[in-house]
């Protein structure tokens, strides 16, 4: 992104030149670099186990710590989950790529540098839609992961900072992209679809909780109209699209405060800080000229045949955007339901349509997982279909019962709350518990005939106009019947008795 900063000299800047009465609009510009650990079970350039949780610096080796003489070796998988996310993200794989050293201090960085690519990454080009824009990708680049610094009793005179090198050496994509957002809830939208996809294709847990996913956002604000750029701040190590909203939300105001002022912005790194709701101040913006990059000696370059980039290609799942237009096709979905079921409850789509396939059509189905499965999974603190305890055919069996009238709605949720409990098929606990309707005409007619006989009054009343009593003799033959005659059929006979 164009870091320069807007020269308005003396000018009051917070209205236009020849004309003292409007204020200046400010136009947010907002590009985002987001930072995906690839799902591999070793390290990039060493077989130090990538998993999360272990005890500090258990994880380490003389390759991912520095230590002389030892020298990388490219992990194979990691360059294959590269490939996929930059196939998936419609970007042009370059055929040869270089790794190079990024150089600077940090106590996590135990080589004094980072293995990162630079003027020629991995893949260039692509396409993200956030809304109703087209987030343009500049490129996508392979790196390694820093440690971790973990600070103790700050701001006590007793205070330390502890470093777990288990994070160092742990392989990354970073995925940039061009300045095109204008506003913080379509940077939010842009990050949640790119982590949709990242998940989709089997990249990234999308963990954000424990680091695997996380954002920077570059932000400036300009005059509206203007095409060059403001300064920018950098809104470094978001970890939820809500904090990503709510931090350059409160930069844009921060920005535009100080620009009305007179002031100017300063080109730096900030946190957010979700405690206070604001963004402080970390560092002085660096350019890439401070990081000193040239090509890392111990690694040769990259080779990509077209070859290798086809197989990814041709081995990629469905992605989310084509698979809700597909259900809605197929299924006869609104796009609602079909963004709910594909985007927004993980294993969703696949229950549903194995539901649909077992039988059940299609607008039950939906209407079940995203209803009654979708406050189980709540209840027991899952998001996943896959802690679903019975399979797409039992609750294809569920819908079938009540679609045959075997049994009402409510009693379908009674019986769908003891298949979740006991695992036993919706037949088996509908023929244990006595729980089928009662659809018999011969013996829904003496029970309303019986109904009839014993209100009077309120049948009078019925047949004088009074049609809202009509709803309690149905209740009472709900009664007699103890819950399980056909409501519909039982209707249906009763107006036949005392008129429609």
């Amino acid at each position: 992104m164009d870091c320069r900063v807007l020269d308005l000299g003396s000018v009051d800047n917070r209205f236009p030149i020849g004309d003292s009465r409007l204020p200046i609009q400010y136009e947010p510009v907002i590009g985002l670099e987001i930072h995906c650990q690839l799902l591999t079970a070793t390290k990039i350039f060493c077989g130090c186990s990538t998993t999360f949780g272990a005890p500090p610096n258990t994880q380490t080796c003389p390759v991912c710590l520095g230590l002389p003489g030892a020298l990388p070796v490219l992990n194979r998988q990691a360059v294959e989950f590269a490939l996929r996310a930059a196939v998936a993200l419609g970007t042009t794989v370059n055929p040869i790529s270089v790794f190079a050293r990024k150089n600077y201090f940090y106590p996590d960085l135990p080589k004094g540098y980072q293995i990162s690519q630079f003027d020629q990454p991995l893949a260039t080009g692509g396409l993200v839609r956030a809304g109703e824009t087209a987030v343009r990708l500049t490129r996508i680049h392979m790196e390694e992961d820093a440690g971790k610094s973990l600070h103790h009793g700050f701001p006590e005179s007793d205070s330390q900072t502890l470093v777990d090198f288990n994070r160092a050496g742990v392989p990354l994509i970073e995925i940039v992209t061009e300045p095109d957002l204008r506003t913080a809830a379509d940077a939010a939208a842009c990050f949640s679809r790119l982590r949709e996809v990242l998940v989709a294709i089997g990249v990234s847990d999308g963990n954000m909780d424990e680091g695997s996913l996380r954002c920077d956002a570059n932000v400036s604000l300009r005059p509206a109209g203007e095409t060059t750029f403001g300064a920018k701040a950098e809104v470094k190590n978001v970890n939820s699209f809500r904090f990503l909203q709510k931090a350059l939300e409160f930069e844009i105001d921060r920005q535009r405060a100080l620009l009305e002022s007179g002031g100017r912005v300063a080109q730096e790194t900030r946190l957010w800080n979700s405690d206070t709701g604001t963004t402080e101040s970390m560092r002085s913006k660096e350019g890439a000229h401070d990081y000193r990059y040239f090509p890392e000696p111990d690694l040769p370059p990259l080779h990509v045949e077209p070859e290798w980039v086809e197989r990814v290609r041709a081995a990629l799942p469905e992605l989310p955007e084509a698979r809700v237009a597909r259900v809605m096709a197929a299924h006869g979905l609104n796009h609602y339901d079909a963004d709910v079921l594909v985007r927004l409850i993980p294993g969703a789509a696949d229950f549903f349509e194995a539901t649909v396939a077992a039988g059940a059509a299609a607008k039950t189905a939906s209407n079940w997982i995203q209803g009654e499965i979708r406050r189980k999974l709540k209840e027991i603190g899952s998001e996943d279909c896959s802690a679903v305890p019975f399979g797409p055919s039992a609750l294809a069996e569920l819908t079938e019962l009540v679609d045959r009238q075997v049994i009402s709605s409510s009693a379908a949720k009674d019986v769908f709350e003891e298949m979740w409990q006991s695992r036993r098929s919706a037949r088996s606990i509908v023929d244990a518990k006595g729980l089928a309707q009662i659809g018999d005409v011969a013996a829904l007619e003496a029970m309303v005939d019986a109904v009839v006989a014993a209100n009077p009054g309120p049948v009078a009343q019925y047949r004088a106009g009074k049609t809202q009593t009509f709803g309690f003799l149905v209740g009472q033959v709900m009664k007699a019947s103890k819950g399980k005659a056909n409501p519909a059929r039982a209707g249906e006979i009763l107006k036949s008795r005392i008129g429609s």
